[in-house]
C-alpha cells in the first residue's frame, strides 16, 4: 500500500478547493487527506504575520494520518505557500517570527518521504512574505533534507508582460523573482517555483489555483506528470 499522502493547501486557500485533486488521488489508490484549512484560518497570518498557526494545524494533520494508517511517514504535496510552509515545518531550526511568544521547532523531515511542492514560490522579493521566505531560504537552502525528495512542479502558462491579459502575471512575478518579463503559471515564475537539487518540472498549460479557469496543477492530465513521485 502507498504511503499517505497529505495535501497543505496555498495561501488563502480552504481545504475544499482541493477537494477534486484529493478524489483524483484516492481513486489512483494513494489514501489522501488534506489539512482541514479554512480561508478564514489564514486572517492571523496576513501582513507579514508568522504562520505558526498554519503549521500547527499541518502537525496536527500529519500525525493523525500516521496514526490512522500506522504509518511512519507521509508524502507532503504543497501548493503554491503550502510548499514553503511544508519546507519549515520539515526543519530543525526554531521558528520565531515577529509576533511569536516563544519559538516552535517540529523537525519533522524524518515524516517526510516525498516533498511535492505546486507552483510554490520557494523566493519573494515582496515584503510582506520575505521574512518567512528568508527563513526558509538561509536556513534549509534547495533540497536540503537528504533523506526527503523534494519534486518541485513549475507551470508555463502565461508570459509576463505589460499589456492586457498578462499584466498580472507580469507583477506577481516581479514581485516574485523581481523580473516581469519571463514564463510561469500566471502567479509564480518558473524560476523560483524550483530548488537546486530537487526533481524540478515544468508543465505546459496549467494556471496557478484550483479556483483558476481552465486546468490547474491538480487536474487530471496534469496530474500524470508528478503523480510518479508519489511512493
Amino acid at each position: 500500500m502507498p504511503l499517505p499522502t497529505v495535501i497543505l493547501p496555498g495561501y488563502l486557500e480552504s481545504a475544499i478547493a482541493y477537494r477534486q485533486l484529493e478524489q483524483s488521488l484516492q481513486q489512483l489508490d494513494f489514501p489522501t487527506t488534506t489539512v482541514p484549512l479554512r480561508r478564514r484560518d489564514w486572517l492571523p497570518t496576513i501582513v507579514g504575520r508568522p504562520i505558526t498557526p498554519i503549521l500547527q494545524q499541518l502537525d496536527r494533520t500529519i500525525n493523525h494520518t500516521l496514526q490512522q494508517y500506522n504509518a511512519t511517514q507521509v508524502n507532503l504535496i504543497g501548493h503554491s505557500a503550502g510548499g514553503w510552509i511544508s519546507r519549515i515545518y520539515m526543519g530543525g531550526k526554531p521558528y520565531l517570527a515577529r509576533g511569536d511568544v516563544k519559538p516552535f521547532l517540529w523537525e519533522a523531515h524524518p515524516l517526510v518521504a516525498t516533498l511535492i511542492t505546486l507552483g510554490t514560490p520557494h523566493i519573494s522579493q515582496e515584503r510582506w512574505t520575505r521574512f518567512n521566505l528568508d527563513f526558509v531560504t538561509h536556513n534549509y537552502p534547495g533540497a536540503f533534507h537528504k533523506n526527503v525528495r523534494y519534486v518541485c512542479v513549475a507551470g508555463k502558462t502565461i508570459f509576463g508582460e505589460r499589456r492586457r491579459g498578462s499584466w498580472l502575471a507580469y507583477s506577481s512575478y516581479q514581485l516574485t523573482c523581481g523580473k516581469g518579463n519571463t514564463w510561469g503559471d500566471g502567479i509564480t515564475p518558473i524560476e523560483a517555483a524550483h530548488l537546486e537539487g530537487a526533481e524540478n518540472l515544468v508543465i505546459e498549460g496549467v494556471r496557478h489555483s484550483p479556483r483558476s479557469p481552465g486546468i490547474w496543477y491538480g487536474s487530471p492530465e496534469p496530474l500524470k506528470a508528478w503523480v510518479q513521485y508519489l511512493i
